[in-house]
């Protein structure tokens, strides 16, 4: 498992939020998404078999919002603006 966390640009509320993690659970292998309003930030641990970073973003992209990539990580673990 991998977690990946994308610092998210444009995001205004809790609905942009939603729409966020919602895309971003779409993707096949993503295991936990986390999605920060407060931080502007979406912690993602997935599965690297089955997806991978630029399939993260692009998913951001759709929801209609922004990934700054100079901020973003990512992290290998054992064990297995919607308002306008």
């Amino acid at each position: 498992m991998q977690t990946e966390t994308l610092k998210v640009t444009g995001m205004t509320c809790g609905g942009c939020t939603s729409k966020v993690a919602y895309g971003l659970n779409a993707i096949t292998g993503v295991h936990e998404v986390v999605v920060s309003l407060s931080s502007g930030e979406a912690a993602v641990r997935y599965d690297e078999h089955q997806t991978e970073p630029d399939q993260l973003n692009s998913a951001v992209k759709d929801a209609g919002y922004d990934v700054d990539l100079t901020n973003a990580t990512h992290a290998q673990q054992s064990n297995g603006g919607c308002c306008g």
